[in-house]
């Protein structure tokens, strides 16, 4: 087998947790790295993971590619002895030089072993995305003792303090250095229209891990025939978005093109604390929604959250080109750049 080749069970899984879980009652042993420190060019966050089974499985990033095969070397001595690892690469470092990241960049790697003993938390992780609820893991990185936080159970304040900024991180405690990871729900699209920029935007979105629902309740528009695979309510939005129950996690697109529905969906999406709202169409389009909607009694500062014309400016033309520029926009939205 390949080294360099990562081997998927099941269809389009990436996602180094889900895999560890499958990989788990697979194997019974794997071993999962994490960033938990980045300096400089370090291409992947601090929350970063990978997953390595036996036979030279490995799936998910840790440095886009940099320091991957080095990790991978050291993930059979991780599961054999069940002692972590915290591994370092920098600049001073050869096998960092070689590895790629000689531009400057330092990052460091928890390496720990998991086993079947180790299935109820990342069942736990797996529950918290599932509801869309946060939730924070602390691993002490010298004993490797685990302990999963919720937000309302926070004795420490030091921990407390880093879950509420959303930032994972390491933090100094009497017993030690503890990496708390801190885990947010997925950033979540609702496309509402399955126009065919809303076909674009599900699938470019599907494949960087967002979630994405299409909401249309134009039976012709949502067909299965047409989405391909991507889950759809064939509902009107305010009885959609109350099943969906909509939080700060959430970007909301009006796509339909049929005032209507798009009034619906943004009159709803602005009674919530949405991370994104936004609504395609020309100004002269958005100015006519505008009043519209201030007939509906939206005052000023709430039609100001709404984005119009949808997506950066980037001199997008055709439906796939508007489909990237809105979600490069969302993107932006969600690391706090506006």
């Amino acid at each position: 087998m390949n080294l360099l080749s990562p081997v998927r069970k099941g269809k389009g899984n990436h996602d180094a947790i889900e895999v560890a879980r499958e990989w788990l009652d697979d194997f019974g042993n794997v071993a999962l790295a994490t960033v938990v420190s980045t300096w400089g060019s370090a291409p992947v966050p601090v929350g970063g993971q990978l997953v390595v089974a036996p036979g030279e499985r490995f799936e998910g990033s840790i440095s886009g590619g940099c320091v991957e095969i080095d990790v991978i070397a050291e993930a059979p001595e991780v599961m054999a002895t069940g002692r972590l690892k915290l591994l370092e690469f920098g600049i001073t470092d050869e096998v960092a030089w070689r590895s790629g990241l000689s531009c400057g960049g330092t990052i460091k790697i928890l390496l720990e072993s998991l086993n079947l003993t180790d299935a109820a938390y990342l069942d736990a992780v797996l529950a918290a995305r599932r509801s869309r609820s946060a939730l924070g893991v602390a691993t002490n990185l010298a004993t490797g003792a685990r302990q999963i936080l919720e937000p309302s159970s926070v004795g420490e304040e030091l921990l407390a303090q880093a879950l509420i900024s959303g930032e994972s991180r390491v933090v100094d405690l009497a017993d030690g250095q503890i990496f708390l990871h801190v885990l947010h729900p997925t950033v979540r699209i609702i496309a509402v229209g399955a126009t065919h920029v809303g076909q674009v935007l599900a699938d470019l979105a599907a494949r960087i891990g967002y979630d994405v629902i299409i909401v249309d309740p134009r039976t012709a528009f949502a067909s299965e025939e047409r989405l391909r695979g991507t889950p759809v309510l064939a509902d009107w939005p305010t009885h959609s978005f109350k099943a969906l129950k909509l939080d700060n996690r959430t970007a909301v697109v009006a796509l339909t093109h049929a005032a209507h529905l798009d009034d619906e969906a943004l009159i709803e999406a602005l009674r919530c604390d949405c991370l994104y709202i936004g609504a395609l169409g020309s100004k002269k389009t958005h100015a006519k929604r505008l009043e519209r909607l201030r007939q509906q009694g939206l005052r000023d500062e709430d039609l100001a959250r709404i984005r119009a014309p949808v997506g950066l400016s980037i001199g997008a033309k055709g439906p796939a080109e508007i489909a990237v520029s809105i979600l490069a926009e969302i993107i932006k939205t969600s690391h706090g750049e506006f």
